[in-house]
């Protein structure tokens, strides 16, 4: 009996081995077959190029075909990754400094051509009229058909006080309209704030970028020192920034241990949790967040994680929908590869890759000037852009039944009589007087 049981043994583990070394060897032969048809596609590349520098019509420069060829292969991917030359690499890395020369706008490539996300308050390009949603056809009479976002960049930016002409396109026009603007130093002002109303403070965040965290701690201590008991946080029309300063700006109003944000990869060092260090005291006070479809990555980091928790209201039109992490590799030469290598993903696990934030209240973004119609702004979205390949969403989805869709219709003839201009944030104010008194009554019918 117990000779059967060891022969049992030893062709289960005999069997065992046998389909190790099957699968080892499938393993193999699938990792050749990949490496064979990486090879086989390098050659047909270099046989392209020898063919293209011995043959075309006109002398080439090899250099300038390897890097088209990497550009092109990165373009494929997404609108995000990019090859950056020396140059747009040094001037890439401006960026986050919080100053720089040019026109103070933010730019993407959308259906191939190169388009205003969204100007930055206060900054030439928004001083002439720049617009979400417009389109970049020239710059100084050169078209940016096929212009990378890298090279697009360079050109607009200039010394100080020089000027440059924009061609713009946008719906309504029948022909290109011309924008001269002064390239002036452009300084962000990150963030800046206000008393709206009694008791109500306003803090704005343009761009989250470095000292943000440290802008942030001033404003609410001065605003705590004016007796506020409401705070609207404004990121509408902010592209993003750092993601360390996204998490710091949360920190601010979330418990210690929360889950801010997660990012998510093909590779294990990708995959990371970011989380509230130190909540400030003093913090708990009702938050309503405007939003819209300018408002992209950090901005709706920040959205994601407060609306998750419920710590506050998100009132605007759904976000950008710019979900995913770049991270910048510096290469041999002093170019760099900018490459997405991961998604974000909200507290609850959600992620927004072209999705945005839907926000708990919709009120839509309209002009209210006397003697104007009320005409909706217009803002692109990260999943209009069209290197996205899976970009066939369905636009005209209905919102989820339980949520609170207000246009701001009802109150058009009081907003126009009083000259509301933004009606956003008017509707904020609205509802923290409101939950206020509320709160009022509720304590004295106690």
């Amino acid at each position: 009996m117990k000779n059967k049981d060891g022969r049992r043994r030893r062709w289960s583990t005999m069997f065992l081995i046998l389909c190790i070394t099957l699968l080892t060897a499938i393993g193999v032969a699938d990792k050749n077959a990949a490496q064979d048809k990486t090879y086989e596609k390098l050659k047909i590349f270099t046989d392209v190029l020898k063919l293209v520098e011995t043959n075309y019509v006109e002398e080439v420069d090899v250099d300038e075909l390897y890097d088209g060829a990497i550009w092109g292969m990165l373009r494929n991917l997404d609108a995000h990754s990019s090859y950056m030359l020396p140059d747009a690499y040094k001037e890439m890395q401006v960026d986050t400094k919080g100053s720089f020369g040019g026109l103070g706008i933010e730019i993407t490539i959308k259906d191939n051509k190169l388009t205003v996300v969204s100007p930055i308050e206060g900054t030439p390009a928004y001083e002439v009229g720049i617009q979400a949603g417009d389109w970049i056809v020239k710059v100084d009479g050169e078209s940016t058909k096929d212009m990378s976002l890298m090279d697009a960049v360079k050109k607009i930016r200039g010394p100080q006080g020089t000027e440059i002409v924009i061609s713009i396109m946008r719906k309504g026009l029948t022909k290109p309209k011309d924008f001269t603007i002064v390239r002036e130093i452009i300084k962000i002002k990150n963030v800046s704030h206000e008393m709206v109303d009694e008791g109500i403070g306003y803090i704005r965040i343009r761009q989250f970028q470095e000292r943000s965290d440290d802008e942030l701690d001033k404003a609410l201590a001065e605003l705590r020192a004016e007796g506020i008991y409401a705070l609207i946080l404004d990121v509408r029309n902010n592209p993003g920034g750092l993601l360390d300063m996204a998490v710091a700006v949360s920190d601010r109003f979330l418990d210690e241990g929360k889950l801010i944000v997660s990012t998510k990869g093909r590779i294990a060092n990708q995959n990371k949790e970011f989380k509230a260090r130190i909540r400030l005291k003093n913090n708990d006070y009702p938050i309503i967040v405007l939003v819209n479809s300018g408002s992209a990555s950090a901005s709706e980091i920040l959205a994601g994680a407060i609306q998750d928790y419920k710590r506050g209201v998100i009132l605007g039109t759904p976000t950008f929908g710019k979900g995913s992490v770049q991270t910048v590799i510096p290469l041999s030469d002093g170019s760099g590869l900018r490459l997405t290598t991961a998604y974000y993903y909200t507290p609850n696990g959600t992620n927004i890759h072209t999705k945005g934030i839907t926000p708990d209240i919709i009120v839509e973004a309209q002009s209210v000037e006397p003697g104007k119609d009320k005409e909706k702004l217009h803002f692109i979205r990260e999943k209009d852009l069209r290197q996205f390949k899976n970009n066939k969403i369905n636009d005209s989805e209905p919102p989820p039944d339980d949520l609170e869709i207000d246009t701001g219709e009802e109150a058009e003839s009081l907003e126009q009589k009083a000259e509301i201009k933004d009606v956003q944030l008017h509707r904020a104010i609205q509802i923290l007087k409101a939950n206020r008194i509320l709160d009022t009554m509720a304590a004295a019918n106690q």
